[in-house]
């Protein structure tokens, strides 16, 4: 392979391709700060760079693992000594603004905070938010449908991006660079792209859904004591916000008590209640805005469902709520060694079932067993964040098997955001059929037969 290589300094530069102490300098990804080891990076240009290096290795027959952001939970990205990693670092330009069209053309290695930005400055929201917005890129939320804190609202990735140019395992460029809301000339093949974590091409440019900027934002945080009346809550706000509630993030005491230990922050409410709801909604009048916000909270307290509350009066105040939300860093470190869970499910089964899975890892591991619940509970999202008190794989693999089990007779999905990887493999039978599973392999052989577009993600080795 030192042909290939050398073939590649030559095509893209040697700027562009590292190999030996330059790959090992780079971490695995945000979770796992251990080195790279891949028999290179590939840091292309453009498109057409990408193209030709995908040509050269479909060639040679050798394995290419698409790298974005960093910021998977699921080790989408790992590689073996023999995989060279093709990152999207230098492709990172946002390209242009249709200010009438409501859209922005970017290329896949542009980082979803400055596009966030960039859709600010030119009186637009880009909808997708999520904790990881410095690092996480648009083509890395594409590949993996990334969900965040407004799907409630807005929807998840897909509902972000109307057309996208992707390069084929044989380095053939697809440009489907729709711009429009509807078109239904023929096969949507956009969707192919989205949500299989580059298993079937890479994801090079995408033309983005930007929405109108609102001009207010209203924000709690909520205290209950039970969880009957959060699924009535939820209906409630989300009617009486005239349909702009974008936030409905439930805590469990578990997660809010973490905080209170990590000492970074200030609690805006006792800790002797069962949940905690950061609530948030946009929209298009400040003062009267608040005024039916306020009322409508009022409303829930009378009627008993909300124990405490603590409205943002500023901007910073909303900040620190959000703050709180998003710090997974100080709960990752309080509860090393840790596993990573996002399932969903039916919101009228959260409670049943984390209260079940946390029954089983408590008798399991008695004495060493703890864990957090929080998540996106207006979209039926819960994501864990468990410890067995070891770093064993075996402890590791039975706590896994312990969440996936009791999620079946809830008809759950074992991904709800974070996509599959390598993590989740052996699991996906238990939210797809053995149909769906072989419609997905049929796929990949058609797309990718030489399996070289991030082998063993998502389906595993080809049978």
């Amino acid at each position: 392979m030192t042909e290939l290589i050398e073939q590649l300094r030559a095509d893209l530069g040697d700027s562009a391709v590292l190999t030996g102490e330059a790959v090992a300098a780079r971490a695995v990804s945000w979770a796992n700060p251990a080195s790279r080891n891949a028999r290179a990076i590939l840091r292309p240009a453009d498109t057409a760079e990408l193209a030709l290096a995908v040509r050269r290795c479909a060639d040679a027959g050798q394995p290419l693992v698409t790298y974005g952001g960093g910021t998977g939970l699921v080790n989408g990205t790992d590689t073996a000594p023999s995989d060279i990693l093709l990152s999207l670092e230098r492709m990172n330009r946002i390209e242009s603004v249709d200010i009438h069209g409501s859209t922005m053309t970017v290329q896949a290695g542009a980082i979803l905070q400055t596009v966030q930005e960039r859709a600010e400055a030119d009186g637009f929201t880009f909808a997708l938010d999520l904790g990881a917005r410095g690092s996480a890129t648009v083509g890395g939320a594409i590949s993996t449908n990334a969900g965040g804190n407004s799907v409630i609202r807005y929807g998840m990735m897909r509902e972000q991006v109307l057309g996208l140019e992707a390069v084929l395992a044989d380095g053939t460029v697809l440009s489907s660079m729709n711009r429009m809301l509807k078109n239904n000339a023929g096969y949507d093949l956009k969707q192919l792209f989205i949500g299989t974590e580059g298993t079937l091409g890479i994801v090079t440019r995408a033309v983005l859904r930007l929405r109108p900027a609102m001009r207010s934002v209203c924000s709690a945080f909520l205290a209950l004591d039970d969880f009957e009346p959060i699924p009535a809550l939820l209906q409630r706000l989300g009617s009486e916000s005239g349909g702009t509630l974008s936030a409905f993030e439930v805590m469990w005491r578990d997660f809010y008590e973490a905080l209170a230990e990590t000492g970074k922050h200030e609690l805006p409410l006792g800790s002797d209640h069962a949940y905690y709801v950061l609530v948030e909604w946009q929209g298009g009048d400040a003062e009267q805005d608040a005024e039916r916000f306020e009322n409508s909270l009022a409303a829930a307290v009378e009627a008993g469902w909300i124990a405490d509350a603590a409205i943002a009066a500023s901007e910073r105040q909303r900040q620190a709520f959000w703050g709180m939300r998003d710090d997974i860093d100080g709960l990752r470190e309080l509860l090393d060694p840790i596993v990573m869970f996002d399932v969903s499910l039916p919101i009228a089964g959260a409670e049943r079932y984390t209260s079940a899975v946390f029954e089983r890892l408590e008798r399991c591991w008695p004495d060493t067993f703890r864990g957090v619940t929080f998540g996106h509970l207006g979209d039926g999202n819960i994501h864990f964040m468990l410890t067995t008190g070891s770093a064993d794989h075996d402890s590791q693999t039975e706590a896994m098997q312990i969440v996936y089990d009791e999620l079946k007779p809830f008809g759950g999905s074992i991904s709800a955001e974070h996509g599959i990887g390598t993590e989740k493999l052996a699991y996906l039978g238990v939210s797809r059929s053995e149909e769906e599973i072989a419609t997905m392999r049929r796929l990949k052989q058609a797309f990718d037969p030489g399996n070289i577009l991030n082998p063993g993600k998502v389906l595993g080795s080809p049978s």
